[in-house]
């Protein structure tokens, strides 16, 4: 095995990962315009976002971890699409992979094993939104059986400037 192909296990998150979690979304949140958030984040801060993900339901957090270091590669999740009753068979699913891991699968690895461990929940519809342009995260989707249901145009502001995000949708 040559040293740049590490062996990755991806697991439920727990809360000795909220640091490097947090460094790791810090990061899109400083240099991309894939977050809308636009201030950094404390780990105490994110802890309720953390724990809103048990690993159990349909709510989840998974980590992939070099199997080596225990490094946090990246994560996905499944949150609430919505905060009314109606939506509950409805979650909206992000994964982010650590700028020095792309390219290596993670993100695939990351949404197989989230969708798998969906797969007992009852739940009806899976949706994502993606700021344009980013065709990495549209080809992961696309690959995971998600159509584009439709643009918002200019919907967020960032760095300045006006960001669409694409929508997609995926049947459970």
């Amino acid at each position: 095995m040559s040293p740049q192909r590490t062996e990755v296990q991806v697991r439920p998150g727990v809360e000795a990962d909220l640091e490097a979690l947090t460094d790791l979304y810090n990061h899109y949140v400083r240099e991309t315009p894939i977050t809308f958030d636009t201030a950094v984040f404390t780990a105490e801060e994110r802890r309720p976002w953390l724990l809103s993900h048990p690993e159990d339901g349909p709510h989840r957090l998974k980590v992939a971890a070099d199997a080596d270091t225990q490094e946090i590669l990246g994560y996905a999740t499944s949150s609430p699409y919505r905060p009314k009753p109606a939506y509950g068979t409805s979650v909206e699913v992000t994964v982010y992979v650590a700028p020095h891991a792309g390219g290596r699968g993670i993100g695939t690895l990351l949404y197989k094993a989230l969708f798998a461990s969906l797969a007992g929940e009852d739940l009806h519809r899976a949706y994502a939104g993606i700021a344009q342009p980013n065709e990495a995260s549209t080809r992961l989707h696309e690959r995971f059986g998600f159509r584009h249901v439709g643009t918002y145009r200019e919907v967020g502001r960032k760095f300045g400037r006006y960001w669409d995000v694409a929508w997609y949708e995926k049947e459970l």
